[in-house]
């Protein structure tokens, strides 16, 4: 039965992913605004596929407040990168390089707003990326960071990475540190049902030192590791 629901899933997640990214894609020419509504869709048909194909339960615990924030999201598996349009509104999203060096869906991510991290290429890359965030917040669109860079492994607590304070100080924004437990149940090829919690922890205000938010974001974020 678990063979038989990921095969559903695969077909029916990538299946219908390569219709809206050249849906997506054919917006970028005609109607550029209609691209967030595809990625949005996008992002709620894989949870549709996740609860039940899958048989994965999404919880969402804690709250959000209502200003714009700074999101900083443990990452375990693709379950919160692909999560992301249906769990907030219009977001920006930094997300590594080498998601943007996929065919066509590069394009369409850097369509809708998301922002490639540029890592191992210094200051001056970050400033770059700090260029392009900085408006599209201000713009009102809540930012989505995976300050640990890429996917770690479920029960372990990385340092994060450098660029994570620098973005937190130029924005001036709180944070909300967001943990996950994605990663027994979606990291992995034969993926397994159960409930997968999405938990918004206590919003920390701007203005902290660096090792201030760095310690607090990576305890709030390591929350549900235990």
């Amino acid at each position: 039965m678990r063979i038989l629901r990921n095969l559903a899933f695969y077909l029916a997640f990538y299946g219908g992913s390569v219709v809206m990214v050249l849906a997506a894609m054919t917006m970028i020419a005609l109607a550029p605004p209609q691209v967030a509504v595809i990625a949005r869709l996008w992002s709620q048909w894989h949870h549709w596929c996740v609860r039940n194909l899958l048989g994965i339960h999404i919880l969402e615990t804690g709250n959000r407040p209502a200003g714009l924030a700074l999101y900083a999201i443990k990452h375990e598996a693709f379950f919160e990168a692909i999560a992301v349009p249906a769990i907030f509104a219009d977001p920006v999203v930094i997300a590594k390089q080498e998601l943007f060096d996929i065919p066509g869906w590069g394009r369409v991510a850097r369509a809708y707003g998301a922002i490639p991290v540029a890592r191992g290429e210094g200051a001056k890359a970050l400033r770059s990326m700090i260029r392009e965030i900085k408006p599209l917040a201000e713009g009102g669109r809540p930012v989505v960071i995976f300050p640990e860079g890429t996917r770690i492994p479920h029960g372990e607590k990385p340092v994060l990475q450098a660029g994570f304070a620098a973005i937190y100080k130029v924005l001036g924004l709180p944070v909300v540190p967001v943990a996950v437990n994605s990663g027994p149940l979606y990291q992995r090829l034969w993926k397994r049902s159960g409930t997968l919690e999405i938990r918004f922890g206590k919003i920390i205000p701007p203005g902290l030192s660096r090792d201030d938010i760095e310690a607090r974001v990576h305890e709030a974020i390591n929350a549900l590791n235990d």
